[in-house]
């Protein structure tokens, strides 16, 4: 029972779309309407909530900023009148015309009363890795806080977003930035800190984030309440896991992981202190290892991909092999068996064994299937090509006409039928050019293009151990990974064994690792100055590339900004 000195706070856990002002407004409306009718005096959401995030280059069209503003405003009105909300928002720099700088704040606006009673600005802009907020954004000056009222109690809440709370000095040995927001707060003589946030999901990140905020909970005495976006825009996932942390750095709520969620948590004045409501919500996190997690991220980043861009159906090519066997399973879980058609693509060089794991694949999954042999299709390009090819010897480029047959019958269906083509390559391959621009590089979505070959093996090992069956059949799992395009090909004959490559790849991608760096760890010279220089040539084709899921630190999408014409001597 709620004592007289409680009030009950709410935590909305959204998926919002990008863009979709009007969806995303009404789903804060209706989380404010089941707070309200649960008592609540506050319902804080998610960093930009009323836009998603992140707008990117929307946020240079005035048109969006002001209906984001009407659309506030709107939604102001249209709330309970007796409950607080906090919703991430734009905010016009109304400074803009006579100081310079950027026109917009990333802001979280208190609507309460029917009215828009406070804006506070984020201060901490992040430039780094997917990050490219001082392109849009001014730095809010001020660290600020209001007073929520309810029945003779009074609590002062100081509001951060996001990054605000990432700057602590004593947790990461240094300061990333020359203010820490949280701090200014404290000497406010503040009861609570709130936090909208959108924190992109990797490989992790939820402890290392639970791990910061219980640091400053405990450092600075104070309550922290924190809610996260979940779902996917783009090529980021958001994996939600929003908690609360009590004065002594105790998480007392967690909500779900990869999921919407709503929760409600009191903070009691007796002890100036947030307590849970039932033990219930002290921990719900099931997740047992990485591989699940992962799994979980990519099947929501598949889901609201093909959702949110309007899509029904999707397809992808069937070889036979892991990585397709891998996103098929996920397609699968993401939307539904009914919605999966799996594309078999023989050539002469495919083995049977081949067409039979991956029939044997799609009968486990339930998904659809089709056949289109490529062998006539082959014949007729050599044929075409036999008056210029004449007189060199089989090589490359003949292999690659196999794949962009393969891709140009599965772009074919996709526009026939409006299928989403899902793309079937790994990081691994990706990270050094084995792959084929217009042939298996098409498609609309790189499902694991952030996941190395290893993790690849891993995450289908975990998927038939979680149920307890064979579904990715244990074949798969264990021949030699080939791309079939010539007799008794395997990816080993161009590429080290995946468990070197894919460390060689860690080192050099996420860890910035040089050469000498990378050999000192234990791999041989001439392997590493290979793979080096495989990164680097390739980059005009991850330029092309479809947008992968991300899920490590460091992927190939919008945080990679490597120039394609370069030096590679260094």
């Amino acid at each position: 029972m709620m004592s007289y000195s409680s009030m009950k706070i709410a935590i909305a856990q959204l998926n919002p779309t990008v863009g979709d002002l009007t969806g995303n407004a009404q789903r804060i409306l209706e989380a404010a309407e089941t707070a309200f009718a649960a008592g609540c005096s506050l319902l804080l959401t998610t960093e930009l909530s009323l836009t998603g995030y992140p707008p990117r280059d929307l946020l240079i069209r005035p048109s969006f900023i002001q209906a984001a503003t009407q659309k506030l405003q709107q939604l102001a009105r249209d709330l309970p009148s007796a409950i607080a909300v906090l919703v991430g928002t734009v905010e016009q720099n109304l400074d803009y015309e006579k100081n310079g700088g950027n026109p917009i704040y990333n802001s979280a606006a208190l609507l309460e009363q029917g009215e828009i009673k406070q804006y506070f600005q984020k201060r901490l802009l992040p430039t780094y890795d997917v990050f490219d907020e001082d392109r849009y954004f001014e730095p809010g000056l001020e660290s600020d806080f209001f007073v929520l009222e309810n029945s003779g109690e009074r609590i002062k809440i100081g509001v951060t977003i996001c990054e605000d709370l990432w700057n602590d000095e004593s947790f990461w040995g240094k300061r990333n930035y020359a203010c820490n927001p949280l701090a200014e707060l404290v000497e406010k003589n503040i009861d609570l800190v709130v936090n909208l946030s959108a924190s992109p999901y990797q490989v992790g990140k939820q402890k290392f984030r639970q791990s910061l905020i219980s640091h400053s909970a405990k450092r600075y005495n104070i309550p922290i309440l924190y809610a996260n976006q979940v779902g996917g825009n783009d090529d980021l996932i958001f994996d939600g896991c929003s908690f609360a942390f009590n004065r002594n750095g105790d998480k007392i709520l967690s909500l779900k992981d990869f999921d919407t969620d709503f929760e409600i948590i009191e903070f009691d004045s007796n002890i100036q202190d947030l307590t849970a409501i039932s033990a219930q919500n002290q921990e719900i996190n099931l997740i047992e290892s990485e591989d699940q997690e992962i799994w979980l991220a990519l099947v929501l980043g598949v889901k609201d991909y093909v959702q949110k861009c309007g899509f029904s159906q999707v397809i992808l090519g069937l070889s036979g092999g892991i990585d397709s066997a891998l996103v098929a399973a996920i397609a699968t879980q993401a939307l539904g068996k009914e919605k999966v058609l799996g594309v078999l693509m023989p050539s002469p060089y495919s083995s049977d064994h081949s067409i039979q794991d991956a029939l044997e694949l799609a009968n486990n999954l339930g998904i659809k299937t089709q056949t289109l042999p490529i062998g006539d299709l082959m014949q007729t390009f050599d044929q075409t090509l036999e008056p210029m090819f004449a007189g060199t010897s089989f090589g490359v480029a003949e292999e690659n006409l196999q794949s962009r047959i393969r891709g140009t019958l599965l772009m074919a269906v996709s526009n026939k039928f409006g299928h989403l083509l899902l793309t079937t390559g790994n990081k691994s391959e990706i990270a050094v050019g084995y792959c084929t621009l217009y042939g298996d590089m098409n498609g609309g979505l790189a499902v694991i293009a952030d996941v190395p070959k290893t993790r690849v093996y891993s995450l289908c090992s975990w998927f038939n151990q979680y149920h307890s069956k064979e579904i990715i059949p244990n074949h798969i799992l264990t021949k030699a990974p080939s791309a079939e395009l010539k007799p008794g090909q395997v990816d080993q004959d161009s590429l080290p064994a995946y468990e070197i490559l894919d460390d060689i790849l860690y080192r050099l991608i996420e860890k910035h690792q040089s050469l000498a760096e990378i050999v000192e760890a234990g791999h041989q010279e001439l392997v590493v100055k290979k793979v080096i220089k495989l990164v680097m040539i390739a980059e005009f084709k991850r330029r092309q590339a479809a947008p992968g899921l991300k899920i490590s630190d460091r992927a190939f999408g919008t945080g990679w900004r490597m120039p394609i014409a370069k030096g590679i001597d260094w």
